[in-house]
């Protein structure tokens, strides 16, 4: 269960900020609405999340699969660079998140 609210925190947290993109500064309603309720979401979770998994693997791993999957998204919707440092970077991000856990 555990990881699965995991799961929708950073998918909810994904979601929100892809509307934020689409917010036009937080100008459009719908997706204005989406960013609040998404990291509200996503939040709420997290929180649950840490009532049984150490706070440093939660965050590492909610921020870090969120900001991998944001720039991998980038790159694919809205045609980003995907030069070679930036997926080593990702690839970074992804190896550290694993050593966190492996250490834990």
């Amino acid at each position: 269960m555990t990881a699965f609210l995991l799961s929708v925190a950073i998918s909810s947290e994904v979601a929100a900020t892809l509307a934020l993109k689409a917010s036009d500064g937080l100008s459009r309603p719908l997706p204005a609405a989406i960013v609040v309720v998404g990291y509200g979401i996503s939040f709420w979770m997290l929180a649950l999340v840490l009532r049984h998994l150490s706070v440093g693997t939660t965050y590492a791993v909610w921020s870090a699969v969120g900001t991998a999957a944001i720039a991998l998204i980038g790159i694919v919707l809205y045609g980003e660079a995907a030069n070679a440092l930036k997926i080593a970077s990702l690839a970074l991000i992804v190896v550290g998140v694993v050593g966190l856990n492996v250490a834990h």
